[in-house]
């Protein structure tokens, strides 16, 4: 069984102030009536209607001005969500509106109804998201979402072993066991008599004799004084 009643306050999906609606008679006795959101359908109470407008049209500019200022400031914003995710950067889960707007609320103090964010399908992939906001029928946002993950990079190992093998200098080694620095080749094909030619060294010939040094003569004996 359906009642008329007037709206006293504006109710999401049902109408707002001053607005005229049918609703069921229970939903109404027990609950419209004792929260005085609604009035039943009376001659008397039809003298409200203007009252009611009037506060209806004080609401909502109130709601205007609100929204207009909010979508200039979350237009600033980032709101950073944390999330579990793999090394390929795939994340275990998605991300919901209502998890959006629990982010706001914690991180900037916002609240916002999760209904008034608009997400085509839930975000599936690390990264960066300009999420529609529906502030107000007249009033439209835009939100910066950042997805991260809650893993931190691989750090490189410490001490890990160099590309290449080192001397003790501490010079690269680039000879292996097995190889033959170039040119090395060249001198096992080297004949052994031309080898040994090259390291004999010249003897001199026989009959070239070293010339001796001539002895410096002795100087003649003082002749002896005449006797007399």
């Amino acid at each position: 069984m359906k009642t008329e009643v007037i709206l006293t306050h504006n109710i999401v999906g049902l109408g707002g102030e001053s607005d005229n609606v049918k609703v069921a008679a229970g939903y109404a006795r027990n609950y419209l009536f004792p929260q005085r959101l609604a009035i039943p359908l009376t001659r008397a109470n039809k003298r409200q209607i203007e009252a009611l407008k009037q506060r209806r049209a004080e609401r909502e500019a109130h709601e205007f001005n609100t929204m207009t200022e909010l979508a200039k400031g979350v237009s600033k914003l980032i709101c950073v969500i944390k999330v579990k995710a793999g090394e390929d950067g795939k994340m275990f889960g998605s991300v919901t509106a209502g998890m959006i707007a629990d982010e706001l609320k914690h991180q900037f103090d916002i609240a916002l109804d999760k209904r008034k964010i608009q997400l085509e399908h839930a975000i599936r992939n690390l990264g960066d998201y300009d999420v529609e906001l529906n502030l107000h029928a007249e009033v439209k946002g835009k939100l910066k979402v950042r997805i991260e993950s809650l893993t931190p990079p691989a750090a490189p190992v410490e001490g890990a072993a160099p590309a290449e093998a080192k001397t003790e200098e501490g010079r690269p080694r680039t000879e292996k066991r097995g190889h033959v620095k170039p040119g090395a080749e060249a001198d096992k094909t080297e004949k052994p008599e031309a080898r040994a030619a090259t390291d004999k060294k010249p003897r001199p010939a026989k009959n070239d004799k070293p010339v001796k040094s001539a002895k410096p003569q002795k100087a003649e004996k003082a002749e002896k004084p005449e006797q007399a």
